[in-house]
């Protein structure tokens, strides 16, 4: 039988695993730059391919230990997971190359952090690990990035600043994606592609990735919320054309799982949704309209085999690619929560970031997770969590000081 396993006496404090791609190398520039390894804080980087991660550390003026682990060999997997309190991976889509990992850090109660946005597999990883975890003490976190970070952290804001200021949580709250600048990050789409690819094998998988309640624990599994949003709305009560918001299927999940988990501190008929703001009048009716559009083809087009290679997969980013550091460093992101309260209060709030969404802010988003979790003083028990569930507060903080956003509560009309 599994018994809590003790983190203190381990050689690293955080491996990053997949430090040769893409969000790996941005991640490792970040950690240098930042947290640069000393006595105190040891970190080291693991991947399949040993030239190119002695490549990445060939410049800089300190070592940087190197481990070698395919994501298929559970043996390499295990000895990595028990040299480090933390491992953070990069290396999706995670439906086809992260169900070892997670295992192995489950069974040695080592914390983990990812970017997986993949409902399916994050449900399938609860179902098998969550209660091994729980024995052991491993903290498992998925949706560190983009998805679902400033969304779940933004919603756990604003509910703690509704409840101190009204003295009740809000019953509804809507997130408004703004704006985003910044390149397509070609891990995303494949990762959407496998998504789309395995609903069409599996009509259990679709069917869980469009329960809007599929990563609630057991017997949780029921709220107001019904399906994302499928085509372009005038919103009356926010005057805004609006579309839909091809992450929302992910960040809608793991809210309504931080609310659950925590025992429903938002309350049990809380309702969360997401849109893209396409804006008013004539131009905003004919954004939301070609969005919507180009989302449709796009869900088309991945559907057929066809169409996928020969359009989809040439002419979209593929995994490893992405903007370079001036599109990055030039890239942001703007949301704007709107929350209405069971008896009619309203509040606003601003969230923003200051590089691009898919690479720039990720990076720094899950770099900061994995540094919460391996030096600060987190209570959370064993179990696989939401960002917001596990970390909360102490994430909150990290991330307005070090990784470049901004939770501000606005005056409401």
């Amino acid at each position: 039988m599994n018994t809590i396993k003790s983190k203190n006496n381990r050689e690293f404090d955080i491996i990053i695993y997949g430090a040769s791609s893409f969000t790996g190398k941005i991640i490792l520039d970040y950690f240098v730059e930042k947290y640069p390894p000393h006595d105190s804080f040891r970190w080291a980087i693991a991947g399949r391919n040993k030239t190119k991660l002695e490549k990445l550390t060939q410049n800089f003026d300190f070592d940087i230990p190197i481990f070698i682990a395919d994501s298929h060999d559970r043996q390499a997997l295990d000895d990595l997971s028990k040299k480090t309190k933390v491992i953070l991976t990069t290396v999706g889509p995670y439906a086809k190359y992260g169900a070892d990992l997670v295992f192995a850090c489950s069974n040695n109660g080592t914390d983990y952090c990812d970017l997986a946005g993949e409902t399916q597999w994050i449900r399938k990883m609860i179902d098998d690990n969550h209660e091994l975890a729980k024995t052991t003490g491993a903290r498992i976190i998925s949706a560190c990035g983009f998805d679902s970070i400033p969304f779940d952290l933004g919603v756990y804001y604003m509910q703690n600043h509704a409840i101190n200021k009204i003295n009740k949580p809000l019953e509804k709250i809507i997130t408004l994606v703004r704006a985003m600048r910044g390149g397509a990050s070609g891990g995303t789409i494949a990762s959407i592609i496998n998504i789309i690819i395995e609903g069409k094998r599996n009509r259990e998988i679709a069917r869980i990735v469009s329960n809007p309640y599929a990563l609630n624990p057991e017997g949780m599994r029921e709220g107001p919320d019904k399906r994302d949003l499928q085509t372009f709305v005038f919103n009356k009560k926010l005057k805004t054309w609006t579309s839909p918001f091809i992450m929302a299927s992910i960040n809608t999940r793991i809210v309504r799982r931080t609310n659950a988990l925590l025992n429903y501190p938002y309350g049990k008929s809380f309702s969360y949704t997401e849109y893209t703001d396409c804006g008013n009048g004539v131009s905003g009716a004919f954004k939301s309209f070609m969005m919507t559009t180009f989302l449709g083809l796009f869900m088309m087009f991945t559907t057929f085999e066809f169409s996928r290679k020969n359009i989809i997969q040439k002419f979209l980013p593929k995994p490893g690619e992405g903007p370079n550091k001036t599109q990055q460093k030039n890239g942001f992101f703007k949301l704007f929560m709107h929350g209405l309260s069971s008896s009619g209060e309203t509040l606003k709030m601003k969230i923003t970031g200051n590089q691009d969404p898919g690479y720039g802010s990720t990076s720094k988003m899950i770099s900061e997770v994995a540094i919460c979790l391996a030096l600060d003083e987190v209570k959370t028990e064993g179990g696989i969590w939401t960002p917001a569930s596990a970390l909360g507060e102490k994430l909150l903080n990290r991330l307005e000081k070090n990784a470049g956003m901004t939770f501000e509560m606005m005056e409401t009309e």
